[in-house]
């Protein structure tokens, strides 16, 4: 993420500069933040994990929805919204009380990683989503080799696996469905 010259802004103003201006920012209590462009494999790896998940759950008849990054997640507790890849929510959307189109409490969270951004994501990125009490699962999608870390939440502890091999298959536990590293990766190109 790139820091802009606007601090102490109110959600009103931030809400405001996104719609005049047309383009992503993230929000951290006053501080807006631009969003960077991404790769054809981000763009790619993000549409195939987005879709693979959405048509899995269509298969169970599941009451959960995947969601792309055109939807804001509000962390209350810390006063952020964040966009990320994919998220899902199971049963009712709860939604942030300043903004009716941010929403409260995923299940799922899925990242695509850059070299820009992968730092953040493991790190401060993932303490922020830990702050979300619905959240039982952080998934985190390397854009450049075939490699997803997967965090897993028992209680308040947080459990890492990694999946590397293509031969693998992604087990999404908080919604009990596995899927293909072929499909999640189609498309791709690592030259």
């Amino acid at each position: 993420m790139q820091a802009t010259e606007l601090n102490n802004l109110s959600v009103e103003e931030y809400l405001n500069i996104e719609q005049e201006s047309n383009s992503k920012y993230e929000y951290h209590n006053g501080h807006i933040y631009a969003m960077a462009g991404g790769t054809i494999n981000h763009g790619l790896i993000c549409g195939n994990i987005f879709g693979e998940i959405r048509a899995k759950l269509k298969e169970k008849d599941s009451d959960c929805k995947a969601i792309n990054s055109e939807i804001k997640l509000h962390i209350e507790k810390l006063n952020k919204y964040i966009y990320l890849d994919t998220m899902v929510i199971c049963g009712d959307i709860k939604t942030s009380d300043d903004l009716p189109n941010a929403v409260t409490n995923p299940i799922l969270i899925v990242e695509v990683l850059s070299k820009s951004t992968a730092d953040y994501d493991r790190g401060d990125k993932f303490f922020f989503y830990q702050k979300i009490a619905s959240l039982q699962e952080y998934i985190l999608i390397e854009q450049d080799k075939k490699q997803i870390d997967i965090y897993t939440r028992k209680k308040n502890l947080w459990k890492i696996s990694r999946i590397t091999s293509i031969n693998k298959i992604l087990q999404i536990s908080s919604l009990n469905i596995k899927i293909n590293l072929n499909d999640i990766y189609q498309d791709t190109d690592f030259n």
